[in-house]
């Protein structure tokens, strides 16, 4: 089965570009020039310099032997949680700064959620010089206020997303309506394998860059480059789609995306997009996402910033639907407790994202044989508020 997009800009069903007409000369000429770029060895050497001295690349691939005993099989961290900045995101704002330099862009927006992605981009703005401003929901504005700190220490302008749930996706909203109302000198970083072609794409081959390693680090560990699972939480899914890229052909590797199921799936504050989601349209792409009978979009629910989204990026959807992607789901409450069980056995401390991945390892059987890499998207720094809580006792409804 084809997974990697079609020359028309879908996966499956799945994909496309629903835009604008003010956008569409952006989003042509980003889509016409892309791989032709990214291709440029000028381009290649630039990037894999800046992965390899500024980011940190190659993030380790460690064997979690604590945890491991815990489950019975081998663990092994891919620790994303170690590059500059925290989390995955700087892979692919690295790669979308050097494309907007290329494309003639002087002004770069953003969205985000956890706020991982906007620190990522003010990062790269500081480090090239253009100006920068990240839209940002008001209520993840309040609670990961350590990482909004960093991006106006960076330089970068933080606006709030006063609409809707006043998160993600509303973010979201607010950074294309920048882009709509000045297409010709911005270039949008978008933060996820969502939106209009080509960017999931795009950000998904930008983040390759976790599968590339894990074939060859896995090889060094065990002899072998393929594991027998893969696990990797997902909101819009960049952090996944890099961690699944070069196993998609793998048929022996189970690839399992973990979503948060934020109160429990039924609970009407959940954010498990591929359980309670349809196919629709959101943020310029069709995709599975949690919408009403008459396509209203419904407000999604996490603990975890980074994964309350209400869609999920098309070639996900495609993934899932074909069956090649396991889906599986994780509370609030187990979110936080799987941290703390990492944070206790291994002595690392996760980001609320990638606890949700973690949470996941109680749900699935594995044998003492079994070889499984996990995705440790980021660190735990920015959520300290709420384990805080958890911790005191002040978030008891957690605790069930």
């Amino acid at each position: 089965m084809q997974y990697q997009v079609d020359d028309r800009g879908f996966y499956g069903e799945y994909g496309g570009a629903y835009i604008p007409e003010m956008l569409y000369a952006n989003v042509e000429n980003l889509s016409k020039k892309y791989l032709e770029i990214m291709k440029d060895p000028g381009f290649k050497q630039e990037f894999d310099q800046l992965l390899k001295d500024y980011v940190g690349r190659p993030s380790p691939l460690y064997r979690a032997k604590r945890l491991s005993q815990h489950y019975g099989c081998k663990i092994y961290l891919k620790r994303e949680d170690l590059n500059h900045t925290g989390a995955h995101k700087i892979n692919n704002t690295i790669g979308q700064i050097l494309m907007a330099q290329r494309l003639g862009k002087k002004r770069i927006i953003a969205e985000t959620g956890a706020g991982q992605h906007g620190v990522a981009t003010a990062t790269v703005c500081a480090l090239m010089g253009i100006d920068c401003i990240v839209y940002m929901g008001k209520v993840d504005i309040a609670r990961q206020a350590p990482n909004v700190a960093r991006m106006r220490m960076l330089g970068a302008e933080v606006r709030p997303a006063l609409s809707g749930s006043q998160t993600l996706k509303d973010a979201t909203n607010e950074a294309i309506r920048d882009w709509i109302n000045n297409p010709h000198d911005t270039h949008y970083i978008i933060g996820s394998v969502v939106g209009p072609h080509p960017y999931p794409d795009m950000v998904a081959r930008f983040q390759s860059i976790i599968s590339e390693e894990m074939r060859w680090q896995l090889e060094e560990h065990e002899g072998r480059a393929c594991p027998d699972y893969i696990l990797a939480c997902v909101g819009g899914g960049s952090n996944a789609a890099g961690a699944f890229y070069h196993y998609l052909d793998e048929e022996s590797v189970r690839l399992v995306a973990i979503e948060a199921s934020g109160k429990g799936i039924d609970s009407g504050a959940s954010a498990a997009t591929s359980v309670l989601g349809s196919m629709g349209i959101i943020h310029g792409s069709k995709t599975m996402l949690m919408q009403t009978e008459d396509g209203q979009i419904i407000e999604p629910y996490s603990i975890s910033a980074g994964l309350d989204y209400p869609g999920i990026g098309p070639q996900h959807a495609h993934l899932i639907t074909s069956g090649r992607v396991q889906v599986l789901d994780a509370t609030d409450g187990e979110a936080l407790t799987a941290a703390m069980l990492l944070t206790g056995l291994e002595g690392i401390i996760p980001a609320l994202e990638s606890a949700h991945a973690i949470a996941a390892l109680e749900k699935i059987n594995f044998t003492e044989e079994d070889i499984v890499i996990l995705n440790l998207s980021g660190r735990g720094d920015k959520d300290l508020a709420t384990y805080i809580n958890y911790m005191d006792g002040i978030d008891e409804d957690f605790r069930n």
